[in-house]
């Protein structure tokens, strides 16, 4: 797989993040954007986005940011990830992520993802290790 088809393998995005809703805006090596509506179905009960739906968010970002800097015959997994919040998005809102590399290693990459919503407000700052991995033949 040459450096074109690892992108097109970024670009295409797992069922869970269609499942989830986010919409995948921008995927490059050096950064991947995203969106996704704070829907009322991931409400944590109080009217605002439930944590783990940006998490998630957040998780899938590094994961495609990590698959367009992959080698033919490489994978990757998730071994870290840290989130710290400092706002809600209401329902309603929507959940924009950009990701950028800190770090990018042969053995693993570190990636932070800015969150914020509709009105620019930071919201969460998650910072992820991925593992790079050698597809076994």
């Amino acid at each position: 797989m040459n450096d074109g088809a690892m992108n097109a393998l970024a670009q295409q995005q797992p069922p869970f993040a269609q499942f989830l809703g986010m919409k995948i805006t921008l995927v490059s090596p050096e950064r991947v954007t995203a969106e996704l509506p704070a829907r009322p179905d991931l409400n944590n009960r109080f009217g605002i986005m439930h944590g783990g739906a940006i998490m998630a968010l957040a998780d899938n970002l590094g994961g495609t940011a990590t698959t367009a800097n992959l080698k033919d015959g490489q994978s990757t997994t998730t071994i870290e990830s840290k989130t710290n919040f400092f706002a809600s998005i209401p329902i309603g809102d929507t959940a924009y992520a950009e990701c950028t590399p800190l770090h990018r290693g042969r053995t693993t990459m570190v990636w932070q993802t800015r969150i914020t919503r509709g009105d620019g407000r930071l919201c969460a700052l998650v910072t992820q290790t991925q593992l790079v991995l050698e597809r076994k033949k």
